[in-house]
């Protein structure tokens, strides 16, 4: 039988053959071979097809940069509510600080995990909920439902208040030590159940003790997080809401009315006179200036949305999860108390025009795709029509969406922000601009642009406004969860 399954030697001498035999072979692998596959593959011409303007094109910060940690998902998120901070504050720029939400994420994680082995002692660790539940226990990656519900019960901060550190710049080494010991704490907890007969219940006081030693290694990797702060920002210095007067009457220059609200409130403004300012080098722009502010206070007073209002659109055409339905994935919470994660799929007309009417409101789009198919990192593009991989192998790559995610060839494992979309004369997508979080050296300016074709195929998950959703989909929200087991093809936490 052996010989039977066996590549037969005669049949590679005629795969050579053959392969020497066709010119364009010898050309493709010439380049390939000094290049890479990527760039020997890039067509020119796609590339030309695929300008860098966009009809609808929404203003935003410094390009961010996760660095060597998968935080890509909570870079997104932060992405989305810093631009309503910027344009509702009128400030030139902003950042939160990730590597808040990254130490909660973490501990919040190892609990969800240790609560997870407590609801799991009888399964054996070779079953493949254990395996599911074992893997990865406190790992980088994530969703949007848990960047909510870690800013429900911890808020945000800014950058300023808590930096940006070695173990969050790289977080290999943070995270490889601490999933080792939780593993170490789940075999413990787990014998003790076997072999001393004690319940969950009884064991959640050692999960507890436990916790402690998880709080002294994320303490030590990122420094502890501060429980209040300072806040003092100035706002854009607006020469054309000077001279129409802009906040003349109400002594504030960031364009609110003073007497609006606590909030407003906030912002110190200064009620010189712009021929004034010019005989003096003193920055009297608008300030604001918080002194002792906790990140939910912070949260509350100065992100101008609820992380709430917002809902997960899927499009996944497979058969085992037909359109029009509420799904929950298990064991998928990071914060134990805030439930699993949720989404609602949707036909892909219903889920583009969603991305459209909210991008055309103003407001930037969380998103979730597979970002290492026919992409250019270095270049900034996602189109099958920039990278011709079938021309250069000489093979098509026939998978469609439902396949891919079927076979797992294309899950979502990362998520990035819409912050334009061009319109053609009809008023239908053909590209759409999107702002990475791989810091401006990759892509244009850390900007990309993907075609509407690679939107229809790569592009899973949207973090929608309800607000944005027709009303067939809104209903959807409060349906009966059909329950999808965590190994089910959909989707990866994207990192």
């Amino acid at each position: 039988m052996a010989n039977n399954v066996a590549i037969k030697p005669e049949l590679l001498t005629k795969y050579a053959a053959d392969f020497n035999a066709d010119r364009a072979n010898l050309i493709a692998a010439d380049a390939a071979v000094s290049t890479g596959v990527l760039k020997a593959a890039t067509d020119y011409r796609g590339a030309r097809e695929l300008p860098r303007d966009f009809s609808i094109e929404l203003k935003q910060g410094t390009i961010t940069n996760q660095e060597h940690s998968g935080r890509c998902w909570m870079f997104a998120s932060l992405n989305t509510l810093r631009y309503e901070l910027m344009h509702r504050w009128n400030l030139e720029d902003f950042e939160f600080s990730e590597t808040y939400l990254f130490f909660w994420d973490a501990m919040e994680k190892s609990n969800t995990y240790l609560e997870n082995v407590l609801a799991t002692l009888d399964e054996p660790t070779d079953s493949r909920v254990f395996e599911a539940i074992n893997w990865g226990p406190s790992d980088d990656g994530g969703w949007w439902q848990m960047f909510a519900a870690l800013v429900n019960k911890y808020g945000l901060m800014p950058k300023s208040a808590y930096p940006e550190s070695a173990n969050s710049r790289d977080s290999e080494d943070f995270k490889q030590y601490l999933n080792s010991k939780l593993h170490a704490f789940a075999a413990e907890l787990r014998r003790r159940h076997a072999a001393d007969g004690a319940s969950a219940d009884e064991l959640r006081a050692v999960k507890d003790e436990y916790m402690s030693v998880v709080y002294r290694i994320c303490a030590i990797s990122l420094g502890e997080p501060p429980a209040t702060f300072d806040w003092f920002v100035r706002t854009k210095d607006d020469a054309d809401e000077k001279e129409k007067g802009a906040g003349k009457d109400a002594g504030c220059k960031c364009g609110k009315d003073a007497a609006e609200s606590d909030a407003e409130k906030s912002c110190k403004c200064s009620g010189d006179k712009a021929d004034d300012k010019k005989h003096s080098g003193i920055d009297d722009r608008p300030v604001i200036r918080e002194t002792g502010i906790t990140p939910l206070e912070f949260y509350k007073k100065y992100v101008p949305v609820d992380v709430n209002d917002f809902a997960t659109l899927c499009n996944s055409p497979m058969a085992a999860t037909p359109f029009g339905k509420r799904y929950r994935i298990k064991y998928s919470a990071n914060v134990a108390e805030a439930g699993d994660m949720e989404f609602v799929n949707v036909p892909l007309d219903v889920f583009k025009k969603a991305a459209v009417d909210q991008l055309t409101a103003g407001h930037p789009i969380w998103f979730a795709c597979d970002c290492t198919q026919f992409a250019l990192r270095k270049g900034g593009f996602f189109d099958q029509s920039v990278v011709r991989v079938d021309r250069l192998f000489g093979t098509d790559f026939p998978l469609d969406k439902a396949d891919g995610l079927e076979y797992g060839d294309s899950p979502s494992n990362h998520a990035m922000t819409f912050t334009g979309v061009n319109l053609d004369a009809d008023g239908k997508p053909n590209r759409w601009k999107v702002e990475n979080s791989w810091g401006k050296d990759n892509g244009v300016d850390g900007y990309y642009v993907m075609s509407d074709a690679w939107f229809d195929r790569f592009v899973t998950e949207l973090i929608i406004r309800k607000e944005y959703l027709d009303d067939a989909t809104r209903t959807l929200l409060t349906a009966e969860p059909v329950e999808l087991e965590p190994w089910q093809p959909l989707t990866k936490r994207c990192a």
